[in-house]
Formats: structure tokens, C-alpha cells, sequence
């Protein structure tokens, strides 16, 4: 959805060879004049693939030019979300810029948080507030009446496109958004998750979208738009995410704000598995130790943090701490926590803010393994075997519970 990670694959198409080349050729430019010329031609062939619907060809550009080259990385990556999340529309003969926007609530809970249909007050609520505290005096919007999870979100930039061309028609032309809502995906239950309101702001080209982006005296800055932001709407979320703790960031950009959330969210399901073991074991933080292993087939791609109740080898829960964008680990570095910005870093600093000083972490790289019959999935032990979790079967039912 918000992240790249490579793919292995070394077959690529010739469309996917020509975004590539265009790519290169931007990052090896030596000036603005041909920076543009080069931008407008991979904006071109991007948007005839998005309008194809060939996702394969740009995650395969994606992934030879991440190899080869970070430089036109960036630029293929940066270009294909923006035509993703934006675009000008036509309409009464006025041109009208429109960016897809995601609206994060970070979520976390002992028991549930919803997903799902948005009644009508809370949808009109939220419209309410981005006028009042977000978006410019001239902007349009449109919003879609469902609380999003992670798996329900457009998964890819074609995906993405489509969800903005139907939202920023219905947001100039101020009129209903037509969306198959019914078939959405079933949402995974976890103990801290994401969630989000997505809609399209649209303001006549040239003007500003943003209250940010204003003059005096209705500019204000964005430090201070999610201040208000949040106290405006702590009522409205609150009644919609019963029985959950939040925190609310400010409404931006599709891809910048979902990648700000994965982010938040991390650290966040691992005090949450915490609270919830400490709740349903009747234990304190320090009866329970954990084990990290980094999983991927060729690179880590993510860690796994299995929890253990203390001097036992049953690893009885797990947390999953995926990996974005950049965020390369090399294998011979999996378990080091002496490089202060790493990944394993954060997950070691936080595990011991939760309460925990038992952990061993693993210097092997596992094969990301799920449970075939749950699709949950599975974790490493101390002795370095692959489990399943399980809670002891004294322990109330519960429906599992994965992040």
C-alpha cells in the first residue's frame, strides 16, 4: 500500500525497460530544463500504465531501478505516486488540482477496533472540521463513509488512481461518490492497528489546497491545524472507536500519511501485546521475555518478536515489525542494537520501555512461514524452531490476535 520492497523476479517487460530508462536519465540529468523534459516523458508513460491498470510493470521498474540505481529509484517512485494521488480535472471550464488524502487514527485496545461503514453525522463531523481547521476557504472535498483498516486499503498505485478519479469527480462536481463498499475485505483483528478516513480535496488550480498554504489571516501553520484538529475531533472518534486509546495525525497527502502510520503503529503493537499478555495471563511485564528473529527469503523484510512467559519455552503470542521503504537490514547484522537508528534498535528500546528485560535475538535470517490452516503467522522460539503461537489452554477465549 504505502511501502516498496523489492521484488527477486529479473524478468522484466519492455514497458516496465522503458520506465527504467526514463528514470535514469532523469537522475542523470545536469539541469532543470531537461529535469522537465525527462519528468514529463516518465509521466506520461506512468500514466498510461496506470490507466492500463499494469501495476506488474511499474513494481518490476521499481524494483530493477532500486537495484541499480537509488537516484532514479526515488524519482520512478516519487513520480508514480504522485500521479497515483493527484491529479486536474476539468469542470465548467475551470481546472481544478485534487490530491487523495488519508486521515490516520492510531489505535490501539484489549479487545477491538472497528473498521467499517461511517453513519452520516460522523462523516458530515469530519467534513466539518477539515473545513474548519485543515483545508483552504475555496476547497472542495469528498469522503468516503467507511472506516478503512490496513486490509482494505488500495494495495497498489492502480488501485490508488482509480479510488482518486472517482473521489475527485464527486468532490468538484459536489455530488454522490458511487463505491462498491459491500465487498470489502474482512479486517485481521489486532490489538493496535490504524485506521482511516480517506477522501480527495479539490481547489481551482493554482490556489491554495491547505489552510497551511494560505496568506494571512486564515494561514495557520500545521502545528497549529493539529492542535485544533484534535481537539475537534476527539468527540467524533471517539464515539466510533469505543473501548480504544488514539491519537490522532494530521490529514495529508495518501502515500506520506499511510507511511507515517505504519511507522507510529509499530512501536505501538508491542505495548499493546504487552497490556493484553499482562491482562490475560495475570502477569506483570517482568514475568514475560521475548525472542526477535528478522525473517525474509533473501533479505529481512521484517522482524517477528515472540512473547514467552518467563523460564518457559512456549512462545504464547507474536508481533510482527515490518520493515519500509529504505530500511535495509544486512544479514550479518540482524541482532546488532549498537547502530542507534536500526530497526532492531527501536524494537529493542521498546520492548524494554514495555516492562521487559528478557530478550534474545537471533543473528539468522527464517523463512517467513505461515500456519496453513489460519494463515496466521508463525514465530521463532529460543532453540531457533518455528511455531505457531499459543496461548495456554486455561487462558479465556479469545480470537487470536496477530500484528
Amino acid at each position: 500500500m504505502s511501502s516498496y520492497r523489492p521484488k527477486n523476479s529479473s524478468r522484466i517487460s519492455p514497458e516496465a525497460e522503458r520506465l527504467v530508462s526514463d528514470a535514469l536519465s532523469l537522475a542523470a540529468s545536469g539541469s532543470r530544463v531537461e529535469d522537465i523534459f525527462w519528468e514529463s516523458k516518465l509521466l506520461e508513460r506512468l500514466l498510461r500504465l496506470l490507466h492500463a491498470q499494469n501495476q506488474n510493470a511499474i513494481e518490476s521498474a521499481l524494483d530493477q531501478t532500486l537495484k541499480i540505481n537509488p537516484i532514479a529509484f526515488d524519482a520512478l517512485a516519487e513520480n508514480a505516486e504522485t500521479l497515483a494521488e493527484s491529479l486536474t480535472l476539468e469542470h465548467q471550464g475551470e481546472t481544478w488540482d485534487v490530491v487523495l488524502i488519508a486521515i490516520p487514527i492510531i489505535a490501539r485496545t484489549r479487545y477491538s477496533i472497528p473498521s467499517g461503514k461511517l453513519s452520516t453525522e460522523t462523516i458530515t463531523a469530519t467534513g466539518n472540521q477539515l473545513h474548519g481547521q485543515i483545508v483552504s476557504q475555496h476547497a472542495r472535498i469528498a469522503l468516503v463513509p467507511w472506516l478503512y483498516s490496513i486490509d482494505q486499503m488500495p494495495h497498489s498505485h492502480c488501485q490508488t488512481r482509480l479510488l482518486l478519479e472517482k473521489l475527485a469527480s464527486a468532490a468538484v462536481n459536489s455530488s454522490e461518490i458511487k463505491l462498491e463498499l459491500r465487498d470489502m475485505p474482512e479486517t485481521i483483528p489486532v490489538l493496535a492497528d490504524p485506521r482511516y478516513i480517506v477522501g480527495a480535496v479539490a481547489a481551482p488550480s493554482g490556489t491554495p489546497l491547505f489552510r497551511w498554504q494560505e496568506e494571512s489571516p486564515r494561514r495557520q501553520e500545521r502545528s497549529v491545524c493539529l492542535q485544533h484538529w484534535q481537539i475537534g475531533m476527539r468527540d467524533t472518534i471517539a464515539a466510533v472507536i469505543p473501548g480504544c486509546e488514539f491519537e490522532l495525525t494530521l490529514p495529508e497527502a495518501y502515500f506520506t500519511n499511510c507511511r507515517e502510520a505504519d511507522r507510529k503503529i509499530r512501536p505501538l503493537s508491542i505495548l499493546a501485546a504487552v497490556n493484553y499478555l499482562e491482562s490475560m495471563l495475570n502477569v506483570s511485564s517482568a514475568g514475560l521475555s521475548c525472542v526477535i528473529g528478522g525473517f525474509g527469503e533473501e533479505q529481512c523484510d521484517e522482524y517477528r518478536i515472540s512473547f514467552a512467559l518467563k523460564g518457559s519455552k512456549e512462545i504464547v503470542y507474536g508481533v510482527v515489525w515490518p520493515l519500509y521503504d529504505r530500511e535495509l537490514v544486512a544479514n550479518d547484522a540482524l541482532n546488532d542494537i549498537s547502530i542507534d537508528d536500526s530497526p532492531i534498535r527501536e524494537i529493542y528500546d521498546t520492548i524494554k520501555v514495555s516492562g521487559i528485560d528478557d530478550q534474545f535475538r537471533h543473528a539468522e535470517l527464517f523463512n517467513p512461514e505461515v500456519c496453513e490452516d489460519c494463515g496466521a503467522p508463525m514465530f521463532v522460539d529460543r532453540a531457533g524452531e518455528i511455531v505457531h503461537a499459543e496461548m495456554p489452554e486455561d487462558t479465556p477465549d479469545q480470537q487470536p490476535l496477530f500484528h
